[in-house]
């Protein structure tokens, strides 16, 4: 195998003394100017601010990045996102639509734009940014994208729609429990509980991954099926482990359908 490698690279060194310069290399950290480094830097530190919930602080930075690279159609995405929460939709909107005006191909834009129109009820307009997004062929995050667009389905109501997104990702994606949650959750409001049960029973089979609300959500699974000692079980845990949660006050006044 290393011999033909090797074979394999020396034919490329023999013609490339043949071949004429490419018109147009690509892009590599040894290209970049000064400003493409200050804008990285002060991307960065946005990221990390918005994380943090320091949406002034974090704009502060977008601003000054946007400032050495006008054209950074991510700066323009990540100020979208600041923007939608802090409430300023005009804003949020115009910076989404500056960034896939600057790179119409980024799925990352589309999968932000369409969780933020996800929250303004735009059922239609989320939904095919979200398709968007899965349809590039660069896109790495399409698993990420399908849970988005699952969620907002079920928001909006069309269950049977979120039913076939969600599995489509948990397909992709078995081992992230917010897949297998929110798709146990559809499939409770469809009636499917022994469906259900599959996936919570995944969830918090993992003392790390159960919280609250997958611990309530398996509790009501199991009393639609009528498991009373199941229900008593996860009852149990959800009193001990978060005893002054809302659905620790729901399991003790027995809201099961509440």
């Amino acid at each position: 195998m290393k011999r033909l490698v090797h074979v394999a690279l020396l034919g490329l060194v023999l013609l490339a003394g043949c071949a004429a310069p490419p018109t147009q290399d690509l892009r590599t950290a040894s290209d970049m100017t000064d400003n493409d480094r200050r804008a990285r830097l002060r991307l960065d530190l946005a990221a990390g601010y918005f994380a943090r919930g320091q949406n002034s602080t974090a704009l502060d930075e977008v601003k000054q990045a946007l400032t050495a690279r006008p054209d950074l159609a991510e700066g323009h995405s990540l100020r979208g996102l600041i923007y939608a929460s802090m409430g300023e939709q005009q804003l949020a909107e115009q910076s989404f639509q500056r960034s896939l005006q600057l790179d119409p191909r980024s799925g990352d834009t589309m999968h932000n734009y369409g969780w933020y129109l996800c929250q303004l009820q735009r059922w239609d307009d989320a939904e095919q940014q979200f398709d968007r997004a899965v349809a590039q062929p660069q896109y790495r995050e399409v698993a990420r994208t399908l849970l988005a667009k699952g969620v907002c389905e079920a928001r909006a109501g069309r269950l049977a729609l979120a039913d076939k997104t969600l599995t489509r990702s948990y397909e992709m994606d078995p081992g992230n429990p917010g897949t297998a949650f929110n798709l146990g959750e559809v499939l409770y409001k469809l009636g499917e509980f022994e469906r259900a049960r599959f996936y919570l029973r995944r969830v918090n089979a993992e003392q790390a991954n159960a919280n609250a609300q997958t611990l309530w959500l398996a509790a009501r699974i199991e009393n639609k099926l009528g498991n009373v000692a199941g229900v008593r079980s996860l009852g149990d845990q959800l009193q001990r482990r978060f005893p002054q949660s809302p659905e620790a006050l729901a399991y003790d006044k027995g809201r099961f359908d509440g």
